[in-house]
């Protein structure tokens, strides 16, 4: 039985090929490090042979001190009918410098024949001829099987020969890989089971998710034996993504008891995730297992209830083994228990019976009935608790805003402008900028005002924009709602606005954002952290916070 496995992340190369993915190389140094902290043991960090980008970065990943990840290069097996010598891919892997490379060579013989179109025989002798040529340079070898699985169904006797070419030129892993992600987790299983039986040396697995098995197929290699685990961190990838570290990674230790990275790195399994999305410019699918923001969220009463009373009646593990949390989504079909989940987080004192607790429930369900949606909009929620319960603690005034909406111009750059004025306390500020829209203009208005008197607002910015029209038969006097999400880089919420004027319901959402940045540093402070508003702020202001 395997008691710990190897994780070898591919996010940097693999997981470069998703679609609207483009690493830059500060990116690529960001992720490595965050990979690194986690306590993974190699990051396969590109192809040095195929690109200026990949060159660059291995320069600079040199003068990396890293404590735990052994950074790895790809590549092919030589090219058919020279010498690795020759190969300028194959040289090009000694340039990056990593004591281990990553070599992928053909074990599919239809495409042998009729991609590369050679011979099998010379197939083999360029995955020989590769190996030894690495060993013989003191490196550590991982042979990547390339359509291992469609090549064992296809030829097995070939399939197999390849890799016992691979292990007598002396690679150090023979990893299977479901190049076409095509597999089903029995067929997994069983031709692992088979390789693993047959060698000595260490096997691994490398799944894609084309028929959405790649971490079911990657569980199933690991039962029959691999100790070797590929995939990306959050399941980037080419198509539909390769076999995702982030599910992968609690999966086995957690619920399998299979050592993958140190037993203290599991809780940041989540910022982990929540980083290397920021970072690669995408929004983590809210669904994801373990780290998604929807992973311990419940909605319906029932379900409230048993999570309050117990909460493994609806939750598989603890969200905070992965550094997550629960959560608490505020609808109409809620029930009071939830409500009061939310209430009790401001005022502990109130019970259900409260009737604090009753007016807060009958005023989220008038606003639902007017198009608000709260749980989508947690951050809102919070701040409508506290302004009804008297803990609402306003931090500036928006007097006065306008936007002008131009035509297209010549650039292309910028077709709105704002005009934005704020006062805290008795100290009014107003400004005006551009923008790539009228919300955008109001957006970046808004905050740069603010940011003369709170400076920790400069962090912050818009992650996604959502606007979803209400009433359609009204048409352009129509109702809409605004969803607005914001982040400092670390955590993330959601707030919203609904008008029939799209900019009102768009300024009601940023003011909320704004408001709740603050409200939670000011709560750091109280706590002993520190606060990021200037010296000459008071932390109790007067005014109102309103929108127009």
């Amino acid at each position: 039985m395997v008691h710990e496995v190897v994780i070898f992340d591919s996010t940097l190369r693999d997981g470069a090929q998703t679609r609207g993915v483009s690493f830059s190389v500060d990116d690529k140094i960001k992720i490595v490090k965050a990979l690194d902290v986690l306590g993974i043991q190699y990051i396969e960090a590109g192809n040095p042979g195929s690109n200026i980008k990949d060159i660059e970065f291995f320069k600079r990943a040199k003068k990396l001190e890293l404590k735990h990840a052994k950074l790895t290069a790809f590549g092919s097996t030589r090219r058919k009918d020279i010498t690795v010598e020759e190969d300028k891919n194959v040289q090009s892997l000694l340039s990056a410098n990593t004591s281990a490379v990553a070599i992928f060579g053909k074990s599919w013989d239809f495409h042998v024949t009729d991609i590369i179109r050679t011979t099998l025989e010379e197939n083999l002798n360029m995955i020989r001829d590769t190996i030894r040529f690495f060993k013989e340079k003191q490196k550590e070898v991982i042979f990547d099987a390339e359509h291992f699985f469609d090549g064992y169904k296809a030829n097995p006797l070939y399939a197999m020969e390849t890799l016992r070419v691979a292990a007598e030129a002396g690679a150090d892993c023979l990893v299977l890989c479901d190049t076409n992600g095509g597999s089903f987790p029995d067929e997994v299983y069983e031709v692992t089971k088979k390789v693993v039986e047959t060698f000595s040396t260490d096997v691994g697995i490398h799944c894609h998710n084309d028929c959405g098995m790649a971490v079911a197929n990657t569980m199933m290699a690991v039962k029959a034996g691999a100790v070797h685990v590929q995939g990306t961190y959050i399941g980037l990838g080419e198509r539909c993504g390769n076999a995702n570290l982030s599910t992968l990674i609690p999966n086995l230790q957690i619920k399998k008891n299979i050592r993958c990275i140190p037993e203290e790195q599991l809780s940041q399994l989540t910022a982990t995730a929540r980083y290397i999305a920021e970072v690669t410019n995408i929004s983590l699918d809210a669904a994801s297992p373990y780290v998604g923001n929807n992973a311990f969220a419940h909605k319906g009463g029932m379900h409230v209830d048993g999570v309050n009373k117990a909460s493994r009646s609806f939750e598989h593990i603890p969200p905070h083994l992965v550094g997550n949390s629960r959560k608490i989504l505020m609808s109409e079909v809620s029930g009071k228990n939830t409500l009061l989940s939310k209430i009790q987080k401001i005022e502990p004192k109130l019970t259900k019976e409260s009737p604090q607790t009753q007016e807060i429930l009958d005023k989220l369900k008038l606003l639902e009935h007017k198009g608000y949606q709260f749980e989508g909009a947690e951050s809102s929620f919070e701040l409508l608790i506290r302004k009804h319960l008297g803990k609402y603690q306003p931090f500036f005034e928006l007097n006065y805003y306008k936007v002008i909406e131009e035509g297209p111009t010549v650039n292309g750059e910028y077709s709105s402008s704002a005009l934005i004025k704020v006062r805290v306390n008795d100290k009014e500020e107003m400004t005006a900028t551009e923008g790539k829209g009228p919300v955008h203009a109001l957006d970046l208005a808004l905050r740069k005002a603010l940011e003369v008197f709170y400076p920790i607002l400069k962090t912050v910015y818009l992650t996604d924009y959502k606007v979803r029209v209400l009433d359609a038969k009204s048409t352009t006097a129509a109702k809409v709602r605004v969803l607005i999400e914001s982040t400092d880089g670390k955590e993330s919420w959601t707030t919203v606005g609904v008008s029939t004027n799209i900019i009102e319901a768009s300024a009601i959402a940023l003011v909320d954002s704004i408001e709740y940045k603050l409200i939670k540093e000011l709560e750091k402070n109280e706590k002993g952290g520190a606060y990021h508003g200037n010296d000459n702020d008071t932390k109790n202001t007067s005014g109102a916070c309103r929108v127009g």
